[in-house]
């Protein structure tokens, strides 16, 4: 699931129209559009605007963002799928040498 497909899985459980979650995050609608189907990146501080809005975790609002970011750098990249598997070994190593 991406972002946007939660964000959006989010408004319609609570009943809300894009205008509405739109007004209530001071952006338009349209960008709220865009955001919903993963064609414009939402602002990392507006997370905590979600999280309080919808009574959801900000920790899984933020790897989604997160998943978002790291995805628009790699999704054009050959190697991709080894670069993101160098990089969870060195995430893993990171946090086995601060343990």
């Amino acid at each position: 699931m991406t972002l946007g497909q939660k964000i959006r899985e989010l408004r319609e459980n609570a009943g809300l129209k894009q205008r509405e979650l739109a007004y209530q995050l001071g952006i338009g609608e349209g960008f709220l559009s865009k955001v919903e189907n993963d064609q414009k990146p939402l602002k990392r501080d507006d997370l905590s605007k979600l999280s309080k809005l919808f009574k959801t975790p900000i920790d899984e609002l933020d790897s989604l963002w997160l998943a978002n970011k790291v995805y628009s750098i790699v999704r054009d990249e050959e190697s991709a799928l080894t670069a993101l598997k160098v990089a969870e070994e060195q995430l893993k190593y990171k946090n086995f040498k601060n343990a």
